[in-house]
């Protein structure tokens, strides 16, 4: 059956997307991380924000010149090829579907504030996870004007408690909770090496509103605004939460705290507010996952379109949804659910996290120089290829933050992928 997807999704969709799937899990947790830091938090803030802005930029130049689904994927087999490409999409995909199990997870833990005995026990736990995987599912393959509604109001949910917490630590800012970490022998150089490391990973997803170009209004206007307008909220939101948070929690009680947020809620609106921040957490993480699973629908398609991925993954559905391309990372993300709470496959489950990470950082290298190698474009110049080099300098930084070993297992699972288009370029050759 061939269907064309509807344009549904509009400017502020397009940004519920960038921010809502940048806004995850992590960001409740990361102040407890940064506290340590103390006031190079913020220029760890400010620099992580800098590079996501230039790679925003990067995404937004490319939206205009070619705003073509798959997005991080079709640039990079436009500038530089077909096997190229086919590694990029390859890599996210195996990311998205990480990414789905992860936030699936988080979610549930969140929920441990109003029903500790379904959380605690693992068998439920996992059983409420899969429900959110395929809750999410349900409402992507019903339509991409439905999920994009969703994305708007979790969005909007879980940026209330970040903000109520931020604007209250701001309003009682304690200028002793920003003086340079003094105890740790370590140079500030590397410390700030460090923060940044941390931080940039909140970035990650700045690109999302690329991938459904074909589902937006207007795609060469709406995209590119969306993408740099989320990332510079996205960034606002985190530097003044981050900031609120630790003027309301001294450095040690946030160092050992497993909900920042909640402390920051606890001090300035008593017991009950930290449960209202629990449910915000829960939220982000169904608000990510919802907005992931649209990717995980959406970036497949386009590579199937041209005849890189299995056929399947083209399919879309009476209502104009990849639904089995959903369907099957839903599959794959539940066997990682379940994998998670097994006992002894724990470990095994963070590492493909850390190679989900990794796979969704090597696309920004490619795009960050492919805007040199677009066919019928213009090289950049001036102040386009100052942002170009900043771009591939960030993302080059960020694959170096994830440390050597994840680096070497990312190239293994990339390289994992070689069969599959050895495959399809066979049966395509077979074809012809």
């Amino acid at each position: 059956m061939t269907v064309t997807p509807p344009r549904v999704l509009g400017f502020w969709s397009a940004v519920a997307i960038v921010m809502g799937n940048m806004i995850g899990s992590g960001v409740f947790l990361l102040p407890a991380s940064l506290a340590a830091y103390r006031g190079l938090s913020l220029a760890g803030w400010l620099l992580s924000a800098g590079g996501a802005v230039m790679l925003a930029l990067v995404f937004a130049r490319l939206a205009r010149q070619a705003p073509a689904a798959g997005g991080p994927y079709a640039y990079t087999r436009m500038a530089f090829g077909e096997v190229p490409g086919f590694l990029v999409a390859w890599g996210y995909w195996l990311s998205v579907v990480g990414t789905l199990a992860a936030l699936a997870v988080a979610g549930v833990g969140y929920l441990d504030p109003f029903i500790p005995g379904l959380v605690r026990t693992p068998a439920s736990a996992a059983g409420l996870a899969l429900v959110a995987v395929w809750l999410t599912i349900g409402v992507n393959v019903a339509g991409v004007a439905a999920a994009g509604r969703v994305q708007i109001v979790t969005t909007a949910i879980k940026i209330l408690p970040l903000a109520v917490v931020g604007i209250g630590g701001l309003l009682a800012f304690e200028p002793g909770a920003f003086t340079l970490p003094s105890a740790d022998p370590t140079p500030l150089g590397a410390q700030l090496v460090g923060v940044v490391t941390l931080t940039l990973w909140a970035f990650l997803g700045l690109e999302c509103a690329t991938i459904p170009a074909d589902s937006v209004e207007d795609p060469a206007r709406t995209i590119p605004r969306a993408t740099v307008v989320g990332t510079l909220l996205a960034a606002a939101v985190y530097i003044v939460s981050t900031m609120g948070v630790m003027s309301l929690v001294p450095a040690e009680t946030l160092a050992a705290s497993t909900a920042p947020f909640a402390d920051g809620a606890t001090r300035l609106f008593g017991g009950g507010a930290g449960r209202i921040v629990a449910l915000g957490a829960a939220v982000s993480c169904f608000g990510a996952l919802n907005g992931w699973v649209l990717v995980a629908g959406q970036l497949p398609r386009a590579v199937a379109a041209d005849g890189l991925f299995p056929p399947v993954f083209g399919r879309l559905s009476s209502r104009g949804t990849p639904a089995r391309g959903m369907i099957v990372a839903g599959v794959l993300a539940s066997s990682l659910v379940v994998m998670n709470y097994s006992r002894g496959l724990v470990e095994l489950f963070t590492f493909i996290i850390l190679l989900a990470t990794l796979s969704t950082l090597i696309p920004y290298v490619f795009c960050a120089l492919a805007v040199w190698l677009m066919p019928g474009q213009p090289r950049p110049a001036g102040g386009a290829a100052v942002v170009s080099g900043l771009a591939f300098v960030f993302a080059m930084f960020a694959i170096a933050g994830a440390g050597a070993e994840t680096v070497f297992y990312g190239f293994l699972a990339l390289m994992a992928g070689l069969p599959l288009y050895v495959w399809l370029r066979h049966s395509r050759t077979e074809e012809a």
